[in-house]
């Protein structure tokens, strides 16, 4: 019973900050923002709310099955990262990627191996790429951990601080994209 009135304060907690970051957005924008043609449409400040977070009920997760920690090698790392990579939903036939390793440091309790996967769309007209985007995978593979457990392994986009989880993220082209687009902005804002 007492689990149903933690649940429900914690509800209202994160309620009410939702509603106060809304006030805190409706109350920072301009006017030209508060009149902008789409903030218009919304009728109610219920719809506008529902229209900012767009969830898709029927969409699975990709996830593969990863290595157990007696598995575990570098070359079947590269080859489950490759795997995952592949289901990830993106445009195949444009883009392409390698996968390395840079290399592997000692904790108290894991050896924590780091693998970088290079994105590009090269073309028939610049088959080297101006710039890439890097995916950066961690296995984290615990020392005191039974061996028939899994290892643990996270991904970072780069320029981003978020840390993916396999199965728990649905991957975007669009931030692979972002990655280049803003290297190349750079590229063109610094003379050589």
């Amino acid at each position: 019973m007492s689990g149903d009135i933690y649940a429900e304060q914690a509800k209202r907690l994160v309620d009410e900050a939702i509603e106060g970051a809304f006030l805190r957005l409706e109350t920072s924008m301009s006017e030209r923002e508060r009149t902008f043609d789409s903030l218009k449409l919304q009728s109610s400040e219920t719809a506008s709310r529902q229209s900012t977070f767009i969830r898709e009920e029927d969409y699975e997760i990709s996830n593969i099955t990863w290595l157990s920690i007696q598995d575990f090698s570098h070359e079947k790392a590269i080859e489950k990262i490759d795997e995952f990579v592949k289901a990830w939903d993106y445009e195949k036939d444009s883009w392409h990627y390698c996968i390395d390793f840079l290399g592997k440091d000692e904790f108290d309790y894991d050896w924590r191996h780091r693998f970088r996967v290079s994105w590009s769309i090269p073309t028939r007209r610049k088959p080297i790429p101006r710039a890439t985007a890097n995916v950066y995978f961690t296995f984290r593979v615990s020392k005191i951990k039974p061996k028939h457990h899994s290892v643990d392994v996270f991904y970072v986009f780069e320029t981003n601080r978020l840390v993916h989880r396999p199965g728990d993220t649905r991957f975007r082209e669009k931030w692979l994209k972002e990655v280049i687009e803003s290297k190349v902005l750079m590229m063109q804002a610094v003379a050589f």
